[in-house]
């Protein structure tokens, strides 16, 4: 049976979600489709633990598609972002910087949530409204594309005719397969390690990077676990060095997640179980094909470092809706539209984080020297470091 709809979205990771409950709440008609269904519970085996710090801009989205006030209660500020050299001799904290929210906006940088309970309130948000139809367990298996409609046929044998494609699915995107779209990849030979810890020290709404080599040890404020401060840790190495730290009982573990911690909160003991994520970089060579949009992942992959990936995924979007009406959804000069808006602030981010990324993983003694003299010298700077916090959030 063939069904049509303004706007089929494949992919029913956050970002699709998000953008499901942002048309659906602009008043299109709206299928989602995902071969897993969302796992909503942190116990779930195959829970995602890490956790999503939502920017600023990014606030007037989710509040757009009903999401924020379903988040808000949950949602733990971030006022300062400090960044910590320990590369030195000693794995200790040798030089260390805050940006504070305070210097640049009357709000925090941004708030800090766990995957897991944003898929949660995500699909509550679309149970409420009657013109989204979110199908998991549902998967896109063959597209079609013509000036009029994009034609998906799923895994159930349903056709679906849709004004408009959103390609959601990810950085391996089926839908970008089908339409040619070759991407660009840099691989750094890293991982990341993501859990949550508790200390005895409060966190105090501060983010906090430490670098030495092989990648930044981030600590993410996240709401009181049993009586105790508690923090999301992202922990990037390169891949061996991840898949020894895995394999560590959790004493020994614990011992080395405290040198590479520096004791900046009292000693950490692990709350969670671990999960490791490869570490890339990745662009489509570009953003649309006929009736169809690339967003999130399926469209760019960077480290997580700066909280900017799924911040430029809600960019993607907020660009997605700003951009249609009934008429011109999907059409040719919208989506040429959408590639124009997206593409200079996407390949700007992506050079920005690599070379971040880059800087982290230094080995030498003397470069890493050299990386904490620049950080110093742009952390002098006010104009500079303004400039840098403004850019980082997304005011500019």
């Amino acid at each position: 049976m063939r069904e049509s709809v303004d706007i089929l979205i494949s992919g029913g990771g956050v970002a699709g979600l998000a953008a499901a409950a942002a048309f659906g709440s602009a008043g299109y008609r709206v299928i989602i489709v995902d071969p897993a269904p969302p796992i909503t519970e942190s116990t779930a085996p195959g829970a995602d633990l890490r956790t999503t710090a939502f920017l600023q801009p990014s606030i007037p989205v989710l509040t757009a598609a009903g999401l924020w006030p379903r988040l808000e209660p949950y949602a733990m500020p971030l006022q300062v972002m400090r960044i910590v050299d320990a590369g030195g001799a000693e794995p200790v904290a040798r030089i260390t910087h805050d940006f504070d929210a305070a210097d640049v906006s009357a709000q925090p940088f941004g708030w800090n949530l766990p995957n897991w309970l944003l898929r949660r309130e995500f699909v509550a948000r679309l149970h409420d409204l009657p013109n989204v139809d979110f199908r998991p367990g549902v998967a896109t298996r063959r597209l079609l594309t013509r000036e009029t409609e994009a034609l998906v046929t799923l895994s159930d044998g349903a056709q679906i005719g849709a004004k408009l494609l959103v390609a959601a699915d990810g950085r391996h995107s089926p839908v970008r397969k089908a339409l040619g779209i070759g991407v660009t990849t840099t691989r750094y030979g890293q991982k990341a390690l993501a859990f949550a810890v508790t200390h005895p020290d409060p966190h105090n709404n501060v983010s906090t990077e430490v670098h030495r080599s092989g990648g930044p040890f981030t600590l993410v404020p996240l709401p009181d676990h049993q009586g105790k401060p508690c923090s999301a840790v992202v922990w990037m190495d390169t891949g061996p060095a991840i898949e020894r730290l895995k394999s560590l009982p959790r004493d020994a573990f614990e011992a080395e997640m405290n040198i590479r911690s520096c004791g900046l909160f009292g000693w950490l003991e692990q709350a969670s179980p671990l999960t490791v994520w490869p570490i890339i970089t990745q662009h489509a060579e570009r953003l649309t094909g006929q009736r169809t949009a690339l967003m999130a992942e399926a469209a760019h992959v960077m480290p997580p470092i700066g909280a900017q990936g799924l911040n430029m995924s809600l960019s993607d979007l907020s660009a997605l809706v700003d951009l249609s009406t009934p008429d011109s959804i999907g059409t040719r000069a919208m989506l040429n539209a959408y590639q124009r808006q997206r593409w200079p602030d996407i390949k700007l981010r992506l050079a920005g984080i690599d070379a971040l990324n880059r800087a982290s993983m230094i080995e030498s003694r003397p470069l890493r020297d050299a990386r904490a003299g620049a950080l110093n010298a742009l952390y002098s700077l006010t104009p500079v470091r303004r400039g840098l916090m403004q850019l980082g959030i997304g005011m500019r």
